[in-house]
């Protein structure tokens, strides 16, 4: 299998916003039995966050949802919160995400959306007022290079403010990247066509957990209000319901100020 993966792993655009804009360009179908690898098609996966998020986010401020693709975690959080923001380095995952939440009808007129790379330098400018913004993070920092991991968390922190949360929730798999494919349903035989088209499309993942969240949001500038482990759900792409489940890790912190 390793061979495979290597091969498949080479045809991946190294510009990574340019990669992401390629892969959302492609997608025609979205959720359970869908083309994207992440995309569940169901809410459990929100329901279990929506109990912290309730607690710790302030619902007089926007919400931005950093990373938001075509939307899915948009619209569920504008079921919660009045007003949200989701935002992608694709054009063509922000064109899908208005184009579903036109077709579902769900938060209109509290969600619009915006084509932004936050880890671009001044990527938080006209996100939030003087007061922050709240900040939802599902599935990002993992796929991230160190030096843009640290720069989103800088976006953040200007974006937060002085009364903003962020909550992230990332894969944490502790394997090998044959260990990892191999839990989401690749075999010897074949790959699932949502993970094949993720490993040939998108840049190499990692894990981001604990080691991880500390060193890119230290307790010098982030107060740590509550972390835990959590599932992350994928699409369901084998009979085995365990292997739509990547083991994760969920976080909530605020900036010092």
């Amino acid at each position: 299998m390793i061979p495979k993966l290597v091969r498949l792993s080479r045809s991946a655009h190294k510009d990574r916003p340019v990669a992401w804009d390629r892969y959302w360009a492609g997608i025609n179908v979205t959720g359970a039995g869908g083309e994207v690898l992440w995309d569940s098609g169901g809410d459990h996966e929100f329901l279990g966050y929506k109990e912290v998020l309730v607690r710790y986010l302030d619902p007089e401020l926007p919400t931005v949802d950093v990373g938001c693709g075509h939307g899915s975690f948009t619209r569920a959080l504008a079921g919660v919160f009045p007003a949200v923001i989701g935002v992608d380095v694709s054009a063509h995952a922000i064109e899908r995400a208005r184009s579903e939440s036109e077709q579902e009808g769900d938060g209109a007129g509290c969600v619009r959306y915006e084509v932004r790379d936050m880890t671009a330098p001044g990527a938080a400018t006209g996100l939030a007022g003087e007061r922050g913004a709240n900040v939802f993070v599902r599935g990002v920092f993992h796929v991230l290079s160190t030096d843009d991991q640290m720069a989103l968390a800088e976006n953040l922190w200007l974006l937060a403010g002085r009364r903003g949360t962020v909550f992230l929730a990332e894969t944490n798999f502790q394997g090998n990247p044959v260990d990892y494919v191999s839990h989401l349903g690749a075999t010897t035989r074949g790959i699932p066509a949502p993970l094949e088209r993720a490993i040939r499309e998108l840049p190499m993942p990692g894990h981001f957990g604990p080691a991880e969240r500390a060193r890119v949001l230290p307790g010098v500038t982030w107060e740590l209000l509550e972390d835990g482990a959590v599932a992350i759900q994928t699409n369901p792409m084998t009979d085995v319901a365990a292997q739509s489940l990547i083991p994760g890790y969920y976080a909530v912190a605020r900036p010092r100020t």
